[in-house]
């Protein structure tokens, strides 16, 4: 029975050996190249990953299992299958590369039965590895932009989790105005359509300027800058959002409700604030969402409340003011007040126009 055609990589100091193994994998259907060294193995698949690799244990220069702990602690090679090329007599090796992460070896001399049930294992497991990554990738891109998924994956391999950790970024949370009353008395098909309108427009604009979007709560929505890739300007990109999602976002979204004659439009309220949370994925194998927890976003919640009380439609608290990197000048003080559950005083500001 034919393979499936694979790009396999043969690595092995002996001529013969590369020459018999490269036949019996081409009449197989397979695309090979083969490499007589360690190191042109390295430089090959940095250069262009294979989907096997077939590596002798014993070459001059870096033995195979150099190679092998080489590739394993690289995040962007370290999912390729290895199946090691050993002698019969080399058992002690074959048990070494196995434990640092080889997925099966071929002895010497080739068995042509043999090296067809290895190799079929290997691709298998590299198309399995494949299906995951595109897995994570589509758990990873809908709340990250897509420059930030790419370096998650690079950094992190195949692991969807993303651990916990405690940062400083800024929170923003957005939320509609009188909307409830609209849902009350409108079809669900609309209301639906309504939303997913509304937060498309708003995700792009949270995602255009780096942001990661933990959710959509009601007609409300949640994002964070500075994490999970930490971002020094993470003040500047909060308020650059906040700013496209008031004066440009909301404007034609609220065009299209008058086009369609579905409404006259809705005002928005966003709250901004920075400083320590805590983030990382929450969940099961099966859903994994991820989450920030703590005062600032606690103080981001409110601030957004407060937009009922004020004119003013964009809230920002004092920490964010204090951790632009450019100084704002958009921003006017709106007062000091005591926010819930703080004891001290806080600055508020505004974005002005």
């Amino acid at each position: 029975m034919s393979l499936v055609q694979s790009r396999i990589l043969v690595v092995d100091d002996d001529q013969l050996n590369r020459a018999v193994l490269t036949r019996s994998l081409e009449n197989e259907g397979h695309r090979v190249a083969a490499v007589a060294s360690g190191e042109e193995a390295l430089g090959f698949l940095r250069a262009s990953p294979a989907d096997v690799v077939l590596l002798d244990i014993v070459m001059p220069g870096l033995s195979g299992v150099e190679v092998l702990e080489e590739l394993k602690a690289d995040p962007s090679l370290r999912q390729i299958p290895v199946i090691m090329i050993s002698a019969l007599d080399d058992y002690e090796s074959v048990v070494r590369c196995i434990e640092v992460g080889a997925e099966d070896y071929l002895p010497k001399p080739f068995d042509p039965v043999l090296l067809r049930a290895r190799i079929n294992a290997g691709l298998s497991k590299a198309r399995l590895n494949t299906l995951e990554r595109e897995r994570v990738r589509g758990v990873f891109a809908r709340f990250l932009p897509e420059t930030v998924v790419d370096e998650l994956m690079a950094r992190d391999g195949h692991d969807p989790r993303l651990g916990g950790v405690r940062l400083v970024g800024t929170v923003l949370f957005s939320d509609l105005r009188g909307f409830t009353t609209f849902a009350e008395a409108t079809p669900p098909d609309r209301v639906v359509e309504v939303l997913n309108r509304y937060f498309s427009e708003m995700s792009d604009a949270i995602l255009d300027q780096g942001g990661t979007l933990l959710g959509y709560l009601g007609d409300g929505l949640l994002a964070v800058f500075g994490a999970p890739i930490r971002a020094d300007d993470h003040a500047d990109r909060a308020l650059a959002a906040a700013r496209e999602m008031l004066w440009e976002r909301l404007p034609r979204f609220n065009e299209w409700l008058r086009d369609e004659g579905i409404a006259d439009g809705f005002r928005m309220g966003i709250g901004v604030s920075s400083g320590p949370f805590m983030s990382g994925n929450v969940g099961s194998d099966r859903r994994l969402e991820y989450m920030a927890v703590g005062d600032t976003v606690n103080t981001a919640s409110r601030l957004e409340s407060l937009t009922k009380e004020h004119p003013h439609a964009v809230l920002v608290s004092d920490s964010t003011r204090s951790l632009l990197i450019e100084p704002d000048d958009g921003l006017v003080f709106v007062d000091e007040l005591r926010l819930r559950g703080k004891s001290e005083v806080s600055k508020l500001w505004a974005l002005s126009g």
